[in-house]
């Protein structure tokens, strides 16, 4: 099965077709019954799918989506809260079980339909279809910084207003006043004219009776008093004080421990497998051969090579025996390939062109480039990035003849629950899958592979195992952020205006606008070639923009130099028809003093990137001294449209930067005789405490559509950085990362090329 898409997913007729699934659709109604034996405790009421109150009117928010310390449960919980008018101070929040009632269909709503203002009488009909299409295709998924713009806006909000308006219902009810007059704050249920006043637990019951609305009355946010405002996140805490339950900490009655390795080459198949030594090791109980599995997801087709598994008393004993296997693995045609290779294929299908596919096709674009003055053209290439999430994989499984439950930490829990289900050949409705926070995800934990071996390895020797992934594993056998080259060429006339923008590149994925510019040129030629390797390819932090922010930023920066103009003066020129991106832009440029000049060996850089509904202008400033790089200073400018949890996205938008700056500075994974070189954090290196600079985040509150956080500030640091180098010495990094070269290089000696 190819790759779903928006486009290839609308196409396909599961919306297209929408008069049958208006006509099949379960409108959603009051589902609280049937949950409440799922999700309820003895002293609470569940009053909506997403609220529950307990008898002291603490107010529990059920949040559909992970925690992998971005704050998704702190600032769905303000959502659902400033609509419910609750008292932040006695709101709590817990992650949803892994059933079908809470599939993300505000996901799909907002992602597949997005743009299209439904009247309100068909709004129960439209959430109905999207809860069938997200139950049937099993997504509660975390990421594509979805989650507040998505649920937040489309479920949470929601729930919080129905709620509310329920709550004012059965007051006027239960005192026989006017059902207008009835207000709400801080949980409480209001009547002025009498001087009533009761807690929401007063009516929680009667309320839980009622039939939510799916068009309630929205707050005004002049009014708002969570939303938008600092509040103290739920997560940190428990963090903090170390009752926190990671997946690592799950411990379950007879629970064994599993260390894992797989073919070294993606699509090496087990041959044999010699295990007397690992056996001989005191506390092994079991080495176990887990086949290859292959799974069908919205990214595509995930394969997981054949493994083996050492199974002991503890995971030091399980690390240990794995590498006292002696396997022979069998030969692949990949055998011989290598990172050189690789860039060599995609400089040939570049270069060849057949198939192109095109992304923005707008002008005379050959004309202008036959007529230009002037012609400029560059290469750019960006290699694999492992995850390297904090925490290794790792999952917990005790899997019995006719049910099974599994301890995890991911991104998608119903699609977990379903994989582990087949592989099992059981129903998934006998599968317990409990959530728990993770030490990050990124998009690795989206792919089941982890889950599906610790599954198979319970089963195999009937007793609870807890697999924990090596480093080394985890490293070399990651979903990697595919290695891609982009091809540009720029034309200007006889006064250097830019006239025409022609881009290529090597191999399509999400999100599809992503090499696409915010400029004013007025032929653009955007493509792609396909040109397939077997380095198998997974989400990563912004996805498709963290290649092409470093690409299209750092050619833009290219074009400025060559006309002799400065790169922000450039860039704003070229965002005439586009305001809201230069203000960003121009708030970074002001806030960095760009006008101000530096002294020699340092230099200042500048991007702009909008990805996942919101824009990020960001200037670095480095110091360059005999070769060696520091990065002083970022500012960072983000406008998401409505800020819901502005402490939250400053500190989404410097963990993607620190992020990115990994990437920029020395993420690397090389390909040699077909697999991954790099296996700890000695050869894959990540930004360490001296090496951070010092980050200025400034948010924009422009009222425009809300955009996600968690991605954005990731995909600009790495162009912003290259050009500053460029300020600083002159030299012109067209491949990343900076760390692999030598920056020994003066401003005399400009127009260098690395």
């Amino acid at each position: 099965m190819s790759k779903w898409t928006r486009r290839a997913f609308i196409s396909s007729g599961i919306v297209a077709g929408g008069g049958l699934m208006v006509g099949i659709a379960m409108r959603p109604g009051n589902q609280v019954k049937d949950l409440a034996s799922k999700i309820g405790e003895e002293f609470d009421d569940l009053v909506h799918t997403y609220i529950k109150i307990d008898s002291d009117n603490v107010v529990t928010a059920i949040i559909p989506h992970s925690e992998m310390g971005q704050g998704v449960h702190t600032a769905l919980g303000q959502m659902l809260a400033e609509e419910l008018d609750a008292d932040w101070d006695q709101v709590k929040v817990e992650e949803a079980p892994a059933i079908g009632e809470y599939a993300s269909y505000s996901a799909g709503r907002r992602y597949l339909l997005s743009g299209i203002d439904f009247p309100n009488v068909l709004i129960p009909t439209v959430d109905g279809m999207m809860m069938r299409v997200a139950d049937t295709l099993n997504m509660q998924i975390t990421g594509g910084s979805l989650s507040v713009r998505s649920t937040g806006f489309l479920a949470m909000r929601v729930a919080g207003a129905a709620t509310r308006e329920m709550m004012q219902a059965a007051a006027a009810e239960s005192w026989g006043v006017p059902l207008n007059e009835v207000t709400t704050e801080n949980s409480y249920a209001v009547h002025e004219l009498t001087n009533r006043r009761e807690p929401y637990a007063a009516f929680a019951g009667a309320v839980a009776e009622m039939k939510p609305s799916q068009t309630p009355s929205f707050k005004d946010p002049s009014s708002y008093k969570i939303v938008g405002k600092y509040v103290p996140r739920r997560d940190i805490p428990a963090k903090v004080d170390g009752s926190a339950k990671f997946a690592l900490d799950v411990r379950v009655p007879e629970m064994t421990y599993a260390s894992v390795m797989r073919s070294p080459v993606p699509g090496g198949s087990l041959v044999s497998v010699d295990d007397s030594a690992a056996r001989a090791i005191q506390g092994v109980i079991d080495v176990v051969a887990i086949p290859a599995t292959s799974v069908t997801n919205m990214l595509g087709e995930m394969r997981s090579s054949d493994a083996v598994a050492v199974v002991a008393d503890s995971y030091w004993t399980a690390n240990r025996a794995v590498r006292a296997l002696k396997i022979t693995w069998s030969e692949t045609e990949y055998d011989a390939v290598s990172s050189d290779s690789i860039y060599a294929q995609f400089d040939r299908d570049i270069s060849a062109g057949s198939e192109r596919s095109a992304d923005r096709l707008e002008g005379e674009v050959a004309a202008a480039f036959s007529g230009a003055a002037r012609v400029i053209d560059a290469d750019y290439h960006v290699p694999f990035l492992a995850h390297t999430c904090m925490e290794p994989l790792n999952a917990t499984a005790d899997v019995r003849s006719d049910s099974a439950e599994i301890w995890v930490g991911c991104q998608n829990p119903l699609g977990f629950r379903r994989v582990v289900a087949d592989v099992l050949e059981m129903d998934p409705e006998n599968v317990t899958l409990n959530n728990h926070i993770m030490g990050g995800g990124f998009g690795r934990k989206a792919l089941q592979d982890y889950a599906i071996q610790v599954a198979l390895l319970s089963k195999a020797v009937g007793r609870p195992v807890q697999l924990i992934w090596s480093r080394e594993e985890d490293v070399r056998q990651d979903f990697y952020r595919p290695a891609v080259q982009s091809r540009f060429r720029a034309a200007f006339d006889e006064q250097d205006n830019l006239l025409a923008w022609q881009n290529t590149y090597t191999n399509k994925n999400e999100p599809i606008e992503a090499p696409l510019i915010p400029y004013a040129v007025a032929a653009q030629d955007i493509g792609y070639v396909s040109s397939p390797i077997h380095v198998p390819f997974g989400a990563w932090r912004s996805v498709d923009h963290s290649q092409h922010g470093f690409f299209t930023e750092s050619f833009i920066d290219e074009v400025a130099n060559t006309v002799g103009k400065d790169s922000y003066e450039l860039r704003a020129e070229l965002l005439r028809d586009n305001p809201r991106h230069l203000a960003v832009l121009t708030k970074a440029a002001e806030e960095a003093d760009w006008s101000t000049p530096l002294p020699e060996g340092r230099g200042r850089g500048i991007s702009l990137q909008e990805s996942f509904g919101s824009i990020v202008a960001q200037v670095v400033e480095v110091t360059v001294v005999n070769g060696q790089l520091s990065v002083d200073r970022v500012v960072a400018v983000i406008d998401a449209g409505i800020a819901v949890a502005p402490d939250g996205i400053i500190a989404q938008l410097e963990s993607g930067i620190i992020y990115g700056l990994t990437a920029a500075l020395h993420g690397e994974i090389t390909i040699e005789n077909g697999s991954v070189v790099q296996g700890n954090f000695d050869d894959y290196k990540s930004v360490r405490m001296n090496e951070a600079p010092v980050i200025e985040s400034h948010v924009i509150n422009s009222g425009h559509d809300i955009g996600g956080a968690g991605e954005p500030g990731t995909p600009g640091i790495a162009p912003a950085l290259a050009n500053a180098v460029y300020d600083a010495t002159g030299l012109r990094i067209r491949q990343l990362p900076i760390g692999n070269f030598d920056l020994n290089y003066q401003v005399e000696e400009s127009g260098v090329v690395a």
